[in-house]
């Protein structure tokens, strides 16, 4: 596998971010809504993975004085498999680590058993679902960890 590199999303990454966004979500978010993320979201950080500096992932979360939020997370098609969503979700734990933060939670679509098993990988644990949670009127497993 190639290196990997993990920095802070710029607004020139944000046509390639949304060429992923389209490609892995059943209702993807608007240009408007991560460039809000990015400019306007006091609370947000976002970063992307990049191979010979082309994104090929990214994530967005959010962290609020001792609970961290992951809104966010994917990975190109083309790079799917190769822990860039792994390194990515570890330097979200790293930074919310430094900041004392003590949880981490995240909504997933019911439907999406490889997001499930990733967060599950990763130490998420289901707490929940919250019914009719997405426009479609499907349910979410809300999970969560600990910070080590």
């Amino acid at each position: 596998m190639s290196f990997v590199e993990i920095r802070d999303l710029v607004e020139s990454d944000l046509n390639k971010v949304m060429e992923i966004e389209n490609l892995c979500f059943v209702a993807p978010w608007k240009l408007e809504d991560i460039q809000r993320e990015l400019n306007g979201n006091q609370f947000a950080t976002l970063l992307v993975a990049t191979i010979n500096n082309e994104v090929v992932g990214y994530i967005d979360y959010w962290i609020t004085f001792d609970s961290a939020t992951i809104c966010q997370i994917a990975v190109h098609p083309n790079y799917q498999r190769q822990a860039i969503g792994s390194k990515l979700l570890e330097e979200v734990l790293k930074d919310c680590y430094a900041k004392k933060v003590l949880t981490i939670t995240l909504e997933v679509r019911e439907s999406n058993s490889k997001g499930i098993n990733f967060y599950t990988k990763h130490g998420f644990n289901q707490f929940l679902v919250k019914l009719n949670y997405y426009s479609n009127g499907e349910n979410a497993i809300y999970m969560m960890r600990g910070v080590k």
